[in-house]
């Protein structure tokens, strides 16, 4: 975070709208400026609905020990009027060692907190859910660019048909380009990786694999193979997902948002990792990551059945998982 500099970190940030993904990347930004002007700032979290004025006073008032804080407000729609009428208070002479972050959903409750935000200064970061067509192209070809690949309007248009209208997948499956690509995404490129119906990719495998369900596993594979998907992009997000799941776990158990800068990787993402990762042992996980090596292998190296290769990984990384859970 080349550049960052206290002066550069906004005093009040008001993420405004519903989109999770958004709001997930806006808070994870934040935590990761701020720590790349002091390491050691210390980062806290709260429920507007649960904090009382007292406390809110307390953690905005100078320390007796110096350092940079963080304050991340969630659902500020929730907020009560007397927290409401301390915060936009403080708004109006921010100390310059606190940075305050809220979390509004945007809509009609708790307007006024937002709007009185909004008025006292504080720098609006937009995560409100896409609803047009041409704001989730617009999303794609800058979720590329973000990765410091080139996306055409065509390409964008490619892979929304293939993968859908959720941001998450989205943004996923740009990540996926990139890593096995040259960063020069194309309509071509995207047909070559996603074919077939619209649902069946391969993070939908891989994510059924990693809770042991391989009935829906084989069903989403045999589907997906059905209608043209290529086998690549399977292996791979089997590969990742098993990949996340290791690095997930080894991090030991924290708060997702916390994780997610030291990580390096979206809150959202650590959170279902979190999940998928229950009941897994290392030495299971072990296990299914030389299964995917294995894998990815043999459907990269021209195996004579790339389906089979992945049905067995399928069934081998299930059988790692029954094995850590016994």
């Amino acid at each position: 975070m080349g550049g960052v500099t206290p002066a550069s970190l906004a005093p009040i940030l008001l993420v405004l709208g519903d989109e999770e993904l958004l709001a997930t990347r806006a808070v994870t930004e934040a935590v990761a400026k701020a720590r790349a002007v002091d390491p050691e700032v210390d980062v806290r979290e709260y429920q507007a609905s649960a904090l009382t004025v007292g406390e809110i006073a307390e953690m905005l008032s100078p320390s007796l020990f110096g350092g940079r804080r963080l304050l991340i407000l969630r659902s500020g729609q929730d907020a009560r009027k007397d927290l409401v009428a301390a915060l936009l208070a403080y708004a109006k002479n921010p100390d310059p060692d606190v940075q305050l972050l809220v979390l509004h959903l945007g809509a009609a409750k708790g307007k006024a907190f937002a709007d009185g935000l909004r008025s006292a200064g504080a720098t609006i970061v937009p995560a409100a859910k896409l609803k047009g067509h041409r704001d989730r192209v617009a999303f794609v070809r800058d979720e590329i660019r973000r990765a410091g690949g080139r996306c055409a309007d065509d390409a964008a248009e490619a892979l929304i048909a293939a993968v859908g209208n959720d941001l998450r997948e989205l943004a996923a499956a740009c990540s996926q380009l990139i890593a096995d690509t040259d960063g020069r995404i194309s309509a071509d490129t995207v047909s070559r990786y996603y074919r077939g119906r619209v649902e069946v990719t391969g993070f939908t495998v891989a994510d059924a694999t990693m809770v042991g369900d391989v009935p829906a596993a084989l069903e989403a594979l045999r589907w997906a193979l059905h209608v043209g998907v290529d086998p690549v992009p399977i292996a791979d997000a089997l590969a990742d997902g098993v990949r996340t799941v290791a690095r997930v776990a080894s991090a030991g158990r924290g708060n997702a948002y916390q994780l997610a800068s030291s990580l390096g990787m979206p809150a959202w993402k650590i959170e279902r990792a979190q999940r998928q990762g229950r009941g897994w042992t290392p030495e299971g996980l072990v296990r299914a990551m030389q299964v995917a090596a294995e894998c990815n292998a043999a459907v990269k190296g021209g195996s004579d059945d790339r389906a089979y290769a992945l049905e067995r990984a399928v069934f081998s990384v299930a059988a790692a998982r029954q094995g850590s859970i016994r």
